[in-house]
């Protein structure tokens, strides 16, 4: 089945979407989790998608989930060994429309750069990181935000997500949402989904373009 979505704008979400950091993020959790005494297991089920700072404010709350947070970040950005593009992610941002994506991002902007570049995938002249918002995903700010800046309805917008929290970000957005990989969370019920880009492309418009799914 071919999908297509019109569009003048693309918002990616980074880890898990555009790039694959599993291995990495699960053994910086796992870090944090032994040193504080935390039940790693119920960090990483909740923690995908989510600023490091609520994380902790939700498992630790008598840290300063600020500081902790910029030195899980310190500590990350080092840790480059395992990060890879999902497949297709380059090709396929590279024949969006200049001008016309953003990455929204719970990352920090300095990670977020940096694993962009491991995976040789263009930086958009839009990125909404982890200190660019006061709310972070679930709750829709990061996502109006990039809208806003692209200069775009939310609704002529189309969000590609892997995490229930990036999801639940997109659609309180007023947004489409295309679901990367293969969450079972209730947000993604009913929404397009892909396993990678090998399968997506762009045909352009003159005011806006397609994203075909599924097609040749």
């Amino acid at each position: 089945m071919t999908i297509e979505l019109s569009a003048r704008a693309i918002l990616f979400d980074m880890d898990g979407t555009l790039v694959d950091s599993t291995a990495i993020v699960e053994r910086i959790w796992a870090r944090f989790a032994d040193e504080h005494g935390l039940p790693i297991e119920e960090i990483l089920a909740t923690s995908h998608g989510v600023k490091a700072s609520d994380t902790i404010r939700r498992y630790a709350p008598s840290l300063d989930a600020d500081a902790a947070a910029a030195d899980i970040a310190a500590f990350e950005i080092t840790q480059t060994e395992g990060t890879v593009e999902i497949p297709g992610a380059a090709a396929f941002s590279a024949e969006l429309p200049p001008g016309t994506f953003a990455l929204v991002t719970s990352a920090p902007r300095a990670l977020a750069l940096v694993r962009l570049a491991l995976c040789g995938i263009e930086v958009p002249q839009v990125v909404v990181a982890a200190e660019d918002v006061v709310n972070g995903k679930p709750d829709p700010e990061p996502y109006l935000s990039a809208a806003q800046q692209l200069g775009v309805d939310p609704a002529d917008c189309v969000v590609f997500e892997d995490a229930p929290a990036g999801i639940r970000a997109g659609l309180a957005a007023g947004m489409r949402v295309v679901v990367v990989g293969d969450t079972v969370d209730e947000s993604a019920l009913g929404l397009p989904r892909i396993v990678d880009y090998s399968s997506v492309t762009v045909r352009s418009g003159s005011a806006s373009f397609t994203v075909v799914i599924g097609g040749e």
